[in-house]
């Protein structure tokens, strides 16, 4: 009879663990993603849910593809918003040589920031030179 009590708390923590879903718990840093290629440990881990019936697997599942947590890094380089805050000074302008120092420590990049400008209020010219579309 005492290992019905211990039986039933394995199985909800195991149930809740599969609800929340293996990638946005180990790799919330991947969530946004749209596409790319599947993260195999992510998808056995995933699957694991289909052993606890077909519900939990199917919910990890789904909210691993909804996330995009499930999906490999494409290689590009990204940084994290807060940590560029520290380039920007209190009157809000950004410094480019912390921003450079930034870049070089986290990304291992050299780029010439030393003559970069901000461009606050860019025409539709400038975001095309560098690839963008105009915000609608």
């Amino acid at each position: 009879m005492r290992l019905k009590p211990l039986a039933a708390i394995l199985l909800t923590t195991a149930m809740t663990t599969q609800l929340a879903a293996c990638g946005t718990i180990f790799y919330p840093e991947r969530r946004g993603q749209i596409s790319g290629e599947l993260d195999s440990g992510l998808v056995v881990l995933n699957s694991l849910g289909f052993l606890l019936y077909i519900v939990p697997g199917v919910i990890a599942f789904a909210v691993d593809f909804a996330t995009g947590a499930i999906y490999l890094p494409d290689g590009e380089y990204s940084l994290n918003p807060e940590r560029l805050n520290d380039a920007v000074d209190q009157e809000g302008q950004v410094d480019p040589l912390k921003l450079k120092a930034i870049i070089k420590q986290d990304l291992d990049l050299d780029l010439p920031l030393e003559h970069a400008r901000q461009i606050s209020q860019p025409n539709s010219q400038q975001l095309a030179s560098l690839g963008l579309s105009p915000r609608a």
